[in-house]
Order: structure tokens, then C-alpha cells, then sequence
């Protein structure tokens, strides 16, 4: 005789089991007895159902799966309902056996076990209303989470080894159940996670779901304009100091503690205030782990992996991230990835050049090319001198040929709408030489001031498209500093009848309304402009460049020409005065938000008009 807990977690006996086998109950459903076919229905739907007879009618409907057909479509969802990600392993393994015999003998049922595993992606929701308002989200403290991940995923790939044709049939179900963004971080976390995961036992969706993560980034990247982001850290800052004084000392040392127990991740001082761009860092953490995860093995960079996820990630660049103008973070992934090997940065600026020049490319492709070569060129730490010189030369010798083009003809006129991709080269120039002059100095000053004066920046600033009226002025004024610093062109009068001839550019706005814009004429960003998510950007600022604000000192000495003639001991102590070791202009700015946040010019509103007076 069993005892009682013996007798309710033992499987009943299929002697009294109501209905009789499997099959019996199929073929009496065919003649039209549907009696013992509800009763079945039923007892699988029933909530309370234990582990010990869901095994048994497992077992019995992996024998009979040739019964299964679409007239039975009915049954078979509610045998996909069933609730086997939190049963025991015998349970979970009876299940994937199933799975298995129903896809490889009625693959018309191939769709509903893929939705069943896809739905499975994100932590199971529990019910929360608020006001008579569902707002169900995740369960974030679900302690079998990690492990249910890992079924599932054993769940797709015993699928797709039965179904050959299974990534065709996934990936519109891995795009129909994206989460909205407006659910919770660790639903959005979970998902993306578990899609990166399908890419590498599934490596033909690999592209597909790179595409699909990075649209849905972008979408949280350009609702959030970096401005909101600042405002919102600055408010929530401006609150917590306040409420500190108040509360000083209570609970400090619970606060910022990880508790990897609790789920407590990251201490509260990383949390964004902006609850999208709490999401974006989040994500943009998690692809950038796994750039690096795929791009490295057993700790070194495999060269084949990272070549081929590289070509991956340009394509996603290409179709998604140059045709959005001024996302401020996404396209950071292509920044990452670039710094794993020198050949890989090349490659990206040859890939960024070649958009720039081709005619056939739409304008407003060829300038944003153009905006992240000099972005790129300028912010990169891991880009050397000499790879910044051979751009250079590229950039310079083609504005020549252009201005050789287009100085005599009927064209040879400041125009944004003509010449746009030839304002954005210059601007892409003259911003890397502001970020790298005194390294391109740096060593042999005469050598260096001879580079600078091959490229003949005189004839360009002197030439009819008058590319000095169309750059942004923070960048012009900078330049015209440092050029007249080491006797390369003299700009300011240039600018002064720019700026005495000043015509405002008339564009339609939005609603037809005309709007004049002066500061920006280009409509130019730099997409590589300070990262201020504050977990992911962890991975990026050791890579970093970051603008040193110019001191008066700094002022003062940009006003003083470097007299001609100078002696190698004279150049020795003007390097030894003048120029870092490494960085020159570019430094590491002090570690603090507002300051690592500072950049020559911003993709965010206008730049100051002028950061270097006028010479007397």
C-alpha cells in the first residue's frame, strides 16, 4: 500500500486512467465520438497537473504523432501550453523528445513550436495592476531563469536539427515577439541576450538579428536626444544631493553594494535617469560583450571570427546607422570593433572614403561619410600618426582635384546644396588637425610643419566654394588658430568678410515654415562625439580621445606665431614645452560628467560661436 504523498507523485495507473490509450481516444475522435477527446483536453489543461502524468502522456503522444495532424491543431496548442520549463529534468527531456518527433513528422506545426520556444525568451510575467490598469511585466526574480534560457535554446536546436528549414520560419517570430521598449530593462536585456545566443548555433540569422537589434536601438537612440540626457542626470543629481543633506549617512553603505543574490547588478550611482537611455545602456553593454566574446577566444582575437563578424557589422552600418542622422550612441559598435586590430580601423576608413567619393552615392550618404571619417580620425585613441597621415593625404588631394573641377566653372560658388560632400571633407579635416596637430608635430617639428605645409591648406580656405563660411564656426575658429600658430594659412580675414557678407541660408522647416539657420549650414554631426551612457561607456573611454578644454594659457599661446628659422634645439624645447608625450590637444579630460562631456563641438544644438579670439 502506498502512503499518501506516495500515491499523489506517483503516475496513476492507466487501467483507471478515464478514456483509455492515446490512440483509442484519436481514432474514436475521427468517428465522431468527441466524449473522451474533451476529457483528454482537459486533463492536459488542467493547472495542476503533476510532472508523473504529464511524462506518461508525453510518452504516449511521441508514439502517435503520426495522428497529429491540422485537423488537431487544437490539441496540439494545448500540449505546447503545457508549463515544462519549470518541471523536473524528466519532464523537460520527455518534452524535447517530443518536440523533436512532432516538427520531424508534421512540420505544419513547425510555426507554433518555434512561437512556443521564441515566447519563452523573456522572464514569465506576473500580473500587476495599477488603478484598473493591467501593467504586467517580468518576473525579475525568477531564480530558474539562467537555467530555462538554456532549455530553451536546447529546445530550438533540437528544432532546427529535425527542420533544416527552421531559420527561415524563426526569424519573422524572433521579430514579431521583440518586446516593446517600454517594458521593463530586464525583459528587453533577457530578449536581446537570448537572440545574440541563437546567432551562434544559428550562424546564417546571425546578419538578419544583428539588423533587427541594432533598428531597435536606434529607435531608443534617437528618442532620447543627448540633451534630455543631461538634463535628466543633472535633475536627478540636483534631487539626490538635496536629499543626502537631509538623510546624511542613512543606509550609505547598503546603497551602492552589489548584491548579485538580490539581482542587484550595478551599484544605483550607474543607473541612467532617463529611463530609455537606462535601456539603451543596458543593451548597448550586452552587444558590445558580444562583439567581444565572438571576436576572442580562449582570450586572444581570432582573426576569421573577427573578420567575419566586421563585414557582418558593415553591412548593419551601411543599411541602418549612415542613413540616421545624429543617433549619438549605437553607432559605437563599429567604433568597438575597429579597436580589436589596426587592419580593421583601415578597413573602416577605406570603407567610409570610397562612400565619400563615389558620385553615385546621395549627397547626404557622401557628408555623413564624411563626418565619421573626421570624427572617427579625431576620437580614436588606437588610430596612429601615420594612419592619420595617410588620410589625411587622401581627404586633401581629392578637395584639390575637386576645387580644380569646380573653381572655374559656372559652379565656382559657395553652395551647401552643390558642394555638400566637398564642405563636409573640409570640415572632416580641419577637425582632425584640431585633435591631432601636435602629434602630427610631434618628434620633428620641421619635418612636421613640412607635412602641414604640403598640404596646401591656403589654397583651399582661398578658393571660390569659400569652404570657411559653410564649416561649423567652433571648428573654423579653431582652425584658423592653430594654422596661424604655425604660419599655414592665415584665416581671419577670410572669416571677417564671411561674416560682413553674411547671408542667412534660408531651408524649409518642418510644416512648411521657413526657417534660417546660420551655425550649422552642413546640417553636420560628429557621430563620434562623447559616450555618456554610463555602464557601457566603460568599454569605449579607455579607447577614447577626449577634448581638453583650452586654458588661457592655451589661448594665449595659439595667438603667438612659431617664429621661422628656428634652431633643432629651439624646436627640442618648444616640443619639450608644447607637446605631450602621446595625446597633444587631445587629453583625457577630468573625470567628471560635465567636463568628459565637453567636445569642440556638439551634435546637440549650436557650438559656441568662438572658442579663440580674434589676433590684434
Amino acid at each position: 500500500m502506498l502512503g499518501g504523498d506516495e500515491f499523489i507523485s506517483s503516475p496513476p495507473r492507466k487501467t483507471v486512467r478515464f478514456g483509455g490509450t492515446l490512440t483509442e481516444i484519436l481514432l474514436k475522435y475521427e468517428k465522431g465520438d468527441t466524449t473522451d477527446f474533451e476529457l483528454l483536453k482537459h486533463q492536459l489543461s488542467d493547472p495542476d497537473i503533476k510532472d508523473a502524468q504529464i511524462i506518461n502522456w508525453l510518452h504516449e503522444f511521441r508514439t502517435s504523432v503520426a495522428y497529429l495532424t491540422k485537423e488537431l491543431e487544437q490539441l496540439v496548442n494545448i500540449l505546447l501550453k503545457l508549463p515544462w520549463l519549470r518541471r523536473s529534468r524528466e519532464v523537460v527531456e520527455e518534452y524535447l523528445g517530443f518536440l523533436g518527433n512532432l516538427v520531424s513528422a508534421q512540420t505544419v506545426h513547425l510555426r507554433p513550436c518555434l512561437r512556443m520556444i521564441v515566447s519563452q525568451f523573456v522572464p514569465p510575467r506576473i500580473t500587476i495592476r495599477e488603478d484598473d490598469v493591467d501593467i504586467s511585466d517580468s518576473d525579475d526574480d525568477d531564480e530558474n531563469i539562467s537555467e530555462n534560457f538554456d532549455t530553451c535554446h536546447r529546445a530550438l536546436q533540437t528544432v532546427a536539427r529535425y527542420v533544416p528549414s527552421t531559420p527561415q520560419f524563426l526569424m519573422p517570430i524572433l521579430v514579431e515577439y521583440f518586446p516593446f521598449i517600454n517594458k521593463s530593462e530586464r525583459t528587453l536585456e533577457c530578449y536581446v541576450h537570448n537572440l545574440l545566443r541563437v546567432t551562434v548555433y544559428l550562424p546564417t540569422l546571425r546578419l538578419q538579428i544583428l539588423e533587427l537589434i541594432v533598428e531597435k536601438l536606434l529607435k531608443l537612440d534617437v528618442s532620447t536626444p543627448q540633451q534630455d540626457i543631461e538634463d535628466a542626470e543633472e535633475t536627478a543629481n540636483n534631487s539626490g544631493s538635496e536629499e543626502k543633506s537631509t538623510e546624511e549617512g542613512l543606509f550609505d553603505m547598503e546603497e551602492d553594494e552589489e548584491r548579485k543574490g538580490n539581482k542587484v547588478v550595478s551599484s544605483s550611482s550607474e543607473r541612467m535617469a532617463h529611463p530609455l537611455a537606462e535601456r539603451l545602456d543596458i543593451l548597448m553593454t550586452i552587444l558590445f560583450s558580444y562583439i567581444k566574446d565572438v571576436c576572442h577566444v580562449d582570450g586572444k582575437l581570432n582573426i576569421s571570427n573577427t573578420k567575419d563578424l566586421y563585414r557582418d557589422l558593415v553591412s548593419v552600418f551601411d543599411k541602418l546607422i549612415l542613413p540616421t542622422h545624429a543617433s549619438c550612441h549605437v553607432q559605437y559598435f563599429m567604433f568597438y570593433i575597429c579597436s580589436f586590430k589596426l587592419g580593421l580601423a583601415e578597413a573602416f576608413l577605406d570603407h567610409l572614403w570610397k562612400k565619400l567619393q563615389d558620385p553615385n552615392n546621395p549627397s547626404v550618404i557622401r557628408q555623413t561619410a564624411g563626418s565619421y571619417i573626421g570624427s572617427f580620425l579625431a576620437r580614436a585613441k588606437f588610430i596612429p600618426v601615420v594612419t592619420v597621415k595617410a588620410c589625411l593625404d587622401l581627404l586633401v588631394n581629392w578637395m584639390h582635384k575637386y576645387i580644380d573641377n569646380q573653381d572655374t566653372g559656372a559652379n565656382a560658388y559657395c553652395d551647401v546644396a552643390l558642394h555638400g560632400p566637398f564642405y563636409s571633407t573640409c570640415q572632416a579635416v580641419f577637425y582632425t588637425l584640431i585633435f591631432r596637430h601636435k602629434q602630427l608635430l610631434d618628434g620633428n617639428l620641421r619635418k612636421g610643419l613640412s607635412y602641414l605645409q604640403s598640404l596646401n591648406f591656403e589654397r583651399i580656405v582661398m578658393c571660390q566654394l569659400n569652404p570657411l563660411k559653410i564649416c561649423i564656426p567652433s571648428v573654423v575658429n579653431l582652425f584658423a588658430a592653430i594654422t596661424r600658430k604655425y604660419q599655414l594659412v592665415f584665416c581671419y580675414t577670410i572669416i571677417e568678410r564671411n561674416n560682413r557678407q553674411f547671408i542667412p541660408v534660408v531651408r524649409s522647416g518642418t510644416g512648411g515654415d521657413l526657417v534660417q539657420t546660420c551655425t550649422n549650414p552642413l546640417d553636420s554631426f560628429f557621430p563620434f562625439d562623447p559616450y555618456i551612457l554610463k555602464r557601457s561607456k566603460k568599454t569605449i573611454d579607455p579607447l577614447y580621445q577626449f577634448w581638453e578644454e583650452l586654458s588661457a594659457e592655451d589661448l594665449e599661446n595659439l595667438k603667438k606665431p612659431i617664429k621661422k628659422g628656428t634652431s633643432e634645439d629651439e624646436d627640442d624645447d618648444f616640443l619639450k614645452g608644447e607637446t605631450p608625450q602621446n595625446d597633444g590637444v587631445v587629453g583625457i579630460a577630468p573625470n567628471s560628467y560635465e567636463s568628459s562631456t565637453r567636445s569642440p563641438v556638439s551634435s546637440i544644438g549650436s557650438p559656441p560661436d568662438c572658442y579663440v579670439p580674434f589676433p590684434p
